[in-house]
Parts: C-alpha cells; sequence; structure tokens
C-alpha cells in the first residue's frame, strides 16, 4: 500500500509536466508567430527590427501596409483574391456533384469492378499530391489546357478523400430498411439517390465541402507549374512573387518597391481570412458531418 502511495503522485507529476511541456511547446511553435504575424501589420519595417515582436504598432500601418499591398502592380492583389474564389468556387460545385454521388453508389450499389474502384479511391486518397503533378500536367498538356482556368479546376474537382468520406458516411448511417422498401416501391438508384440518400447527406456535403474548399484554396504546387500568366495566379501562387518582390528576401528585384515584411505580413492574413471565417460559421455543420457516421441509423 505504501509503494502505490508513492507511486500515484508521481505519476501524477509526470503527467503534469508533460502536459506542461506539451503546452509550451504550442504556445513557442504555434501561437507566438501567430500572434507575431496578426502584430506585424501594425508596424513599419524598421519597428519591427527595434520594437519588441509581440509589440502593437498603429491601425494607421495596417492602413499604409494595405494600400502598398493595392497599390502592388496595379491592384494584382485583389486579382489574385478573385482568382482563387473562382477557382475555389467552381472546384467545389464539380467536387460536390461527383463526391456525393460516387460515394453513394460505392457504398449502396453492387456492379462489377466495384472493389476495385474503391481501392483505388483509397490508393489515390493517401498518395502525396505532388506525386501526381508530373502525370497530371502532362494529361493537361496533352489536351491543350495548360494555361486555361480548368487545368486548376478539373485536377482538383475529383476528390478522393471527398468520396471516401461520402462513402463511409453512406455505409455506416443509411437506413437500409427504407432503401429497400422503396425499391420494393418500384423507385430506381436515381430516385433513390435524389429523394433518399441526398435529403439525408447533408452534414457529410458539409463536411466535403469545408476540406474541398480548404485544399483549393491553399492550392500552390500545380497551379504555380500550369498558369504562365500573372493575371492567372491564384492568391496563393501570388504570395510566392509578393515574397520575391520583399527587400527583405530579394534587395534586388524588391528596390524600389513599398512591399517590405507589414505588407508580406497582411498579404497572408488577407490569404488565410476566407478559410478562417469559413471555419468559424461552420464549426456546427463540421461537427455534425463528422459525428454522422459514429453510429448505425
Amino acid at each position: 500500500m505504501t509503494v502505490v502511495a508513492r507511486t500515484r503522485p508521481e505519476s501524477s507529476r509526470a503527467a503534469t509536466a508533460a502536459v506542461v511541456v506539451l503546452f509550451l511547446a504550442l504556445v513557442v511553435f504555434f501561437i507566438l508567430p501567430v500572434l507575431w504575424l496578426l502584430l506585424a501589420p501594425t508596424k513599419t519595417a524598421g519597428q519591427l527590427i527595434s520594437d519588441g515582436p509581440l509589440s502593437f504598432g498603429s491601425f494607421g500601418n495596417v492602413a499604409t501596409a494595405w494600400r502598398h499591398l493595392v497599390d502592388f502592380q496595379d491592384g494584382i492583389l485583389l486579382v489574385w483574391l478573385r482568382n482563387s474564389a473562382v477557382y475555389s468556387a467552381i472546384t467545389l460545385v464539380i467536387t460536390l456533384a461527383t463526391s456525393i454521388p460516387a460515394g453513394f453508389a460505392l457504398a449502396l450499389s453492387n456492379f462489377r469492378g466495384r472493389k476495385a474502384l474503391l481501392v483505388t479511391t483509397l490508393i489515390v486518397m493517401i498518395m502525396p499530391s505532388a506525386t501526381l503533378v508530373l502525370p497530371i500536367f502532362l494529361e493537361l498538356n496533352e489536351f491543350g489546357l495548360i494555361g486555361t482556368i480548368w487545368s486548376v479546376v478539373l485536377p482538383f474537382s475529383f476528390y478522393p478523400f471527398g468520396v471516401y468520406l461520402v462513402y463511409i458516411y453512406f455505409a455506416t448511417s443509411m437506413p437500409t430498411d427504407i432503401l429497400a422498401a422503396a425499391r420494393i416501391d418500384g423507385c430506381s438508384e436515381w430516385q433513390l439517390f435524389t429523394r433518399i440518400a441526398l435529403p439525408l447527406a447533408k452534414p457529410v456535403a458539409a463536411l466535403v465541402a469545408f476540406f474541398s474548399f480548404v485544399g483549393n484554396w491553399n492550392n500552390f504546387f500545380l497551379p504555380y507549374l500550369v498558369l504562365p500568366n500573372t493575371d492567372q495566379f491564384p492568391l496563393q501562387v501570388g504570395l510566392n512573387q509578393l515574397l520575391s518582390s520583399t527587400p527583405s528576401f530579394n534587395p534586388v528585384a524588391g528596390a524600389g518597391l513599398n512591399i517590405t515584411s507589414p505588407e508580406l505580413a497582411l498579404a497572408i492574413i488577407v490569404a488565410i481570412l476566407p478559410v478562417l471565417v469559413l471555419f468559424l460559421f461552420s464549426q456546427k455543420a463540421l461537427v455534425s458531418g463528422m459525428l454522422a457516421g459514429a453510429t448505425k441509423g
């Protein structure tokens, strides 16, 4: 009994110490960089060096940094922002139009090659996206799509992870008795999908939509390769050009421009703001979608 009494406090202290270490690591490697990023546009480039890293400058500096960003290449930042919104929106619509029917078919229909198609979906889902860039580039080039909006939209419209999420949802949550009764009543597979499955798929559709939008919005590598013109860039690719125009990183190309570290920090905030706003307003739908397949309906 004495050994147990001594061991428990020691285990409790060890667990507390581990939690403290993890919390400090979270603060150092995540919270502090985020705070610095949020405060950087409130200062001038000189104040970023001379003042404390977490000190606040002024809202006037934020307005100045925004004006410099808008003046950069005649407002190209706003063009990049519009391009990202257009690419993400079109891709999202096609993703939902393909992922939900595909997941339904894989979960609740029997057809030749179903298992092979499901395995292929899983393999493509776990593959790093960079491994497919070269064959996708060659395919797009073969169809003459390089440099068009479709070179960005189509490769990310067919979303294996979304198909798998919908497959899991329908396979675990769809009441099979309802489907069987509907088939007895003469409903076709299309009627089953549109009248029964689709209305019940709202939670998982919201989940697929969120992950698809975030992935499309943050897409960099493929647009960087397939879009030759600056005015076609999405925001993530445009940030790379903005970075190369910052004197701190490229003194030669950035000479004479008003793009410094505060402007770059503000551009990064602008880039992540739509995803952050979407997350804040869709938390309920995301939680509902994550829990939708947890129990059998």
